[in-house]
């Protein structure tokens, strides 16, 4: 995690400075069993490792594909926001259409957000995936549709994908779009 960080801080630096200062210091381990307590959770030890690098950031650019990286304090905010809206019975009878390895629920307290793009929609480790799937496992989380989607088999695969994509084009920095997105939107 700490090479993919250097590799990811040394392109940020190159080109988009803004984004690489808004990214937090660690995370202490203090906060992160707060976390874990307050979701009721035990985080899977590479999202760990990331949070021990840098606490999320602290502006609403898009550190990660269109998506603000969340601190431990923003991840327990909006899982707070999806816990409520479930136990007010807001999906009673909702169901989502997943890929296989991800429960058809339309949101569940075991998926912990960990980007947000301001509209209610996430990337979610999911700790509580269906039997095909893989707990830890990062999973999309839109609100407006049912689709979930695994996006890669664990939040290490996930960020070092995105890192790989940072340093050979696939993702690039956009003022227009206020931080990092999909070259082709772009072009």
């Amino acid at each position: 995690m700490d090479e993919l960080w250097r590799q990811f801080e040394a392109w940020l630096a190159e080109h988009w400075p803004e984004g690489l200062a808004s990214l937090n210091p660690p995370a202490s381990d203090e906060r992160i069993a707060k976390l874990e307590q307050s979701l009721g959770v035990k985080l899977p030890a590479d999202y760990v490792a990331c949070l021990k690098v840098h606490d999320g950031q602290s502006d609403g650019d898009f550190l990660f594909d269109g998506m603000e990286f969340l601190s431990c304090e923003e991840v327990y905010r909006q899982w707070r926001i999806w816990k409520e809206l479930l136990d007010d019975g807001a999906f009673d009878g909702e169901t989502s259409e997943p890929e296989a390895g991800i429960k058809n629920d339309w949101w569940n307290p075991r998926w912990v957000p960990f980007t947000h793009n301001g509209g209610g929609d996430h990337l979610c480790l999911d700790l509580d995936p269906a039997e095909s799937g893989k707990a830890g496992q990062v999973i999309t989380m839109w609100h407006e549709t049912g689709d979930r989607e695994r996006v890669a088999a664990s939040f290490e695969a996930y960020f070092a994908d995105f890192v790989s994509g940072v340093l050979d084009g696939r993702y690039t920095y956009s003022e227009e779009y206020g931080g990092l997105v999909d070259a082709a939107d772009v072009a």
